[in-house]
């Protein structure tokens, strides 16, 4: 039975899952860091890192901020148990906990930064999501979301056309499972609809200009071994078909020839005063 909470749960699960926010935090995170500088956060300040997987990030931020407490919440205990060996070395001031992003055990009115990326595209009904990262922000503080869109990835067209397994394979996979796979389009409307102000939407373009082409292809590598079964079960694009398109991208991005790109939202803003 699939939980409405969390419907991609056989796939965060996945072993592929590891290997995604691997390549993603190589490809993504060099153009993202960059970012923070604007939230002039205080050196001892609260981060709380929300559908943080394996922390690959979590991780990255405890880095950048020598004297901060990090939090990193996940649903899946598999992914919270991973991040914690992996990052032990950073306790206590970095620590891992499972958690529901709908009902988080945090106090309201907290955290300096709160952090969500690779979540929303995920989850049905993101807004609650959202209103609970609102809630646990300090009045002044920040939020951070980075939030994928599955109509932004072009590739070249040859003797097959790409377009075809975003668009009869991820969107409608993610709109039978309930979620919005091109929630990130609408995201900036989704904060500006909670009060969320100064807000800023980024771009960080995954490409074959920006991104060595082995990370961006081991990234859709990993896409295709956690989704091409559950592409197959749930939409009208069979898995044979899903497979063969997700080689032919593979192909196209490690050839030195082709040009392509994923362009990624990341959407942030301020908490008003209480």
């Amino acid at each position: 039975m699939i939980d409405p909470r969390n419907p991609h749960a056989d796939q965060m699960a996945h072993e592929s899952m590891i290997r995604t926010l691997f390549a993603q935090a190589h490809a993504i995170w060099p153009q993202e860091e960059r970012l923070y500088a604007r939230y002039n956060l205080p050196p001892d300040c609260r981060i709380a890192d929300i559908g943080c997987g394996s922390g690959e990030i979590t991780s990255r931020l405890a880095l950048m901020y020598e004297r901060a407490t990090v939090i990193g919440i996940d649903i899946l205990q598999s992914s919270v148990a991973y991040a914690s060996r992996r990052y032990a070395a950073l306790a206590p001031r970095l620590r891992f906990e499972q958690g529901d992003a709908f009902a988080l055990a945090l106090e309201s009115g907290q955290i300096d930064l709160v952090v969500c990326r690779h979540m929303t595209q995920s989850i049905p009904e993101p807004e609650k999501a959202l209103a609970e990262l609102c809630r646990i922000c300090k009045p002044r503080g920040w939020l951070h979301v980075l939030s994928e869109d599955y109509g932004m990835l072009h590739m070249m067209a040859g003797r097959l056309d790409p377009d075809r397994l975003w668009q009869e394979g991820a969107i409608p996979f993610g709109r039978n499972t309930g979620v919005d796979l091109r929630v990130g389009r609408r995201t900036w409307t989704l904060l500006h609809e909670l009060g969320i102000e100064e807000l800023h939407v980024d771009y960080v373009t995954v490409d074959t200009v920006r991104v060595a082409r082995a990370t961006f292809a081991a990234m859709i590598e990993a896409w295709r071994d956690g989704y091409v079964d559950a592409i197959g079960a749930r939409t009208a694009l069979p898995s044979a078909d899903a497979r063969a398109l997700f080689d032919y991208i593979i192909a196209s991005i490690r050839n030195p020839d082709h040009y392509a790109v994923w362009q990624i939202p990341i959407v942030s803003g301020r908490k008003p005063a209480a």
